[in-house]
């Protein structure tokens, strides 16, 4: 076991160590840094993509101050570091696994987007389009819509569709090994 100091209490807390544990270095400062420039243009190039207006981006990216999301983009446009929070990262995150996920259901990105922006049938979306999940301003909101792409991704559920209405469920006696 490793000892760490706590935040709150500052008494030693036992953590432990070994395969299969998080390991917090990921979330350090230098690796943060590291990290939130190619994050942030990328974002930016989805946002360009999805066409997300300015208060859109804002929203999906948290709500940070509009001269602090300038600031940021100066920076990030001439390559210089800045480091974004933990938050922001797994933000932008979830965009670029939304991203992926289109890519990988849709044969163009007009075709992605377009089911961003179109009502969707399933129970998560209520009837409105995805878009309005992702950029209604909560890391849930983002969070869920990549969980449902990337179940549609693993076969799981894409309402709505013929042969999703029409399946059954094979019976054992059909099942033939040769």
């Amino acid at each position: 076991m490793e000892v760490r100091m706590s935040l709150a209490k500052r008494k030693p807390v036992e953590v432990a160590a070994g395969p299969g544990v998080l390991d917090l270095s990921r979330f350090s400062a230098a690796n943060r840094r590291r990290l939130s420039g190619p994050a942030l243009r990328t974002f930016l190039s989805i946002a360009d993509l999805w066409g997300l207006t300015e208060d859109e981006r804002l929203l999906v990216l948290g709500l940070p101050s509009r001269s602090t999301y300038y600031n940021w983009i100066k920076a990030v446009r001439e390559h210089r570091d800045v480091t974004l929070d933990l938050d922001m990262l797994t933000r932008i995150s979830a965009v670029l696994g939304v991203h992926q996920a289109l890519g990988v259901l849709h044969a163009s990105e007009r075709e992605g987007v377009a089911w961003l922006r179109n009502p969707h049938a399933a129970p998560l979306f209520g009837g409105r389009p995805p878009i309005d999940l992702l950029t209604c301003g909560t890391q849930d909101g983002l969070i869920s819509v990549r969980r449902f792409l990337d179940a549609a991704r693993g076969g799981l559920y894409m309402p709505p569709g013929d042969l999703d209405r029409d399946f059954r469920p094979y019976e054992d006696g059909e099942i033939v090994f040769s």
